[in-house]
């Protein structure tokens, strides 16, 4: 267990699935963590998008710190379609989530972000900062509906009166309970990835990502965002081969970049170049990655699988 200066009593909305990463690196620190969620496995069971069921549920309740983490993803999104849930509960989750902090009487609002946030498409070569614009106007109709979840997002963090609001900004996760969900599918041929052809994105271990957040808890900023991503960005396709690789799967079938369209946010995703700097977190929040780049993490991963 790590040591801080204060045990901090935690709602975390979005506790199950990958989320327990961030209750178990939380719980590790000497934090007390509340789950909320509509599963019966949460201490708190409620819906985000339900304001006054959500409000029923906090009532009594006293919480220093409350965490967005919420998504309403089963698997990773393929399609538009499979965002636009997600895409609410950024939205009116997030309204509805910051009256129950302020009702909980919490201090402290930090909320999971998406680099993706500094819009999709090609960034070119240049690591981006927290200084670059973030939430840009969307190219389409369909990619403002997701850029503006995310600026939504940090926006209802950073101005909620009374509330210390944190922002992470997470590359594209991997790991324990993210990465599972591709071997079924690389064991059956059945995903076929276009080449790179030099775009890469900034990727993070999801349990790194929950070390990021006990960090931004206990030493974040007020009204700041820090990207959380390793040190080594990698092409979709290759991050998927080294899957492939570390767990002694065949290789991805290659496809042309257009043939991928009827999928159309995984198109939009491979189709963009995007680093990000995480200096910022590094001399503010004193994080590092202990799995510097996905091929470490994925062997990590490999050698855990076989206890």
């Amino acid at each position: 267990m790590t040591t801080n200066e204060k045990s901090r009593s935690i709602l975390l909305a979005g506790a199950s699935g990958v989320g327990r990463h961030i209750a178990h690196a939380l719980t590790e620190a000497g934090h007390k963590v509340t789950g909320l969620g509509r599963s019966g496995e949460n201490g708190i069971r409620a819906d985000l998008m339900d304001r006054d069921a959500l409000l029923r549920a906090v009532d009594g309740h006293r919480f220093d710190t409350v965490i967005h983490a919420a998504t309403a993803l089963r698997r990773p999104p393929m399609r538009d379609s499979d965002m636009y849930a997600t895409d609410a509960l950024r939205v009116q989750g997030t309204a509805h989530l910051v009256e129950a902090a302020r009702a909980a009487g919490a201090r402290r609002f930090v909320v999971e972000s998406m680099v993706f946030g500094y819009g999709y498409g090609d960034h070119g070569d240049r690591p981006l900062t927290e200084n670059d614009l973030f939430g840009p106007p969307g190219r389409t109709p369909r990619l403002e509906r997701h850029i503006a979840g995310m600026r939504t997002k940090e926006r209802l963090a950073f101005d909620a009166e009374g509330l210390e609001g944190v922002a992470l900004r997470f590359g594209c996760f991997y790991g324990p309970g993210g990465t599972d969900a591709l071997l079924p599918l690389l064991r059956k041929r059945q995903l076929p990835v276009p080449g790179d052809r030099g775009r890469v994105l900034p990727w993070v271990e999801l349990t790194d990502a929950a070390r990021a957040m006990v960090a931004a808890v206990e030493r974040g900023r007020p009204g700041q965002a820090y990207n959380i991503a390793d040190d080594a960005p990698m092409g979709f396709r290759a991050h998927v081969e080294a899957v492939a690789r570390t767990f002694a799967l065949p290789k991805p079938m290659t496809v042309p970049l257009w043939l991928m369209k009827s999928m159309s946010y995984a198109h939009t995703m491979m189709a963009s170049r995007l680093r990000v700097s995480s200096a910022k977190a590094e001399s503010e929040l004193g994080w590092r990655p202990l799995y510097v780049s996905s091929g470490e993490g994925l062997a990590a991963m490999r050698s855990a699988s076989r206890r």
